[in-house]
């Protein structure tokens, strides 16, 4: 995910997006074709308030009227951000900070939104949470791309699941055919 969204160049090998090539281009050229990524453990800008985060978000847009508009449509989706607009984003639960980066990423109003371990370190009740917005996102059309160990949760929001091990996709194909699969259900849902 990290060498989709521009941080890390390949090693080999080409990324295509929609036809065209992007490897080589910087995070805030991969933002601008429609590509965001919340990271792994949220990594929100704890010096900043939450309202400057989510700016950050939308900072290689220039539709400010827009903008303003979707820093609205994210108050509908998450109440508590707008509570919370001034304070510090390091001061926040990891619940919290999780919502806050997603909703950070929603404001590049993406085609497609990379979730990396977006369960990791909540408790149980806000990991639901958590994957009831992420199917909202992709109910409203956004393509989601999710790295999850959380297999059964993962596998019964996807349409299509790769499973790796040490690197490698050792299993792939439709997620409900996987998760109906005996090997799988032994080897990663526990059953």
């Amino acid at each position: 995910m990290r060498t989709i969204s521009g941080l890390v160049s390949p090693s080999q090998g080409r990324i295509v997006f929609d036809g065209h090539e992007i490897h080589g281009q910087s995070p805030a050229a991969v933002l601008k074709i429609g590509i965001a990524h919340c990271p792994e453990g949220r990594r929100v800008f704890p010096h900043m308030t939450v309202e400057e985060n989510l700016a950050m978000g939308a900072y290689v847009r220039t539709d400010r009227s827009a903008v303003a508009a979707d820093f609205d449509e994210v108050g509908r989706h998450f109440p508590i951000l707008v509570e919370r607009r001034r304070q510090m984003a390091g001061t926040l639960s990891g619940g919290e900070q999780q919502m806050l980066a997603i909703a950070r990423a929603l404001m590049a109003r993406p085609r497609l939104i990379m979730f990396d371990e977006p369960s990791l370190g909540l408790a149980p009740t806000v990991v639901e949470m958590t994957f009831a917005i992420i199917a909202d996102i992709r109910r409203g059309g956004t393509t989601v791309l999710m790295v999850e160990q959380n297999a059964y949760a993962a596998l019964r929001m996807a349409d299509r699941a790769y499973v790796m091990e040490t690197g490698r996709i050792v299993l792939e194909g439709r997620a409900r055919d996987l998760l109906d699969d005996d090997h799988v259900r032994r080897a990663y849902l526990g059953g």
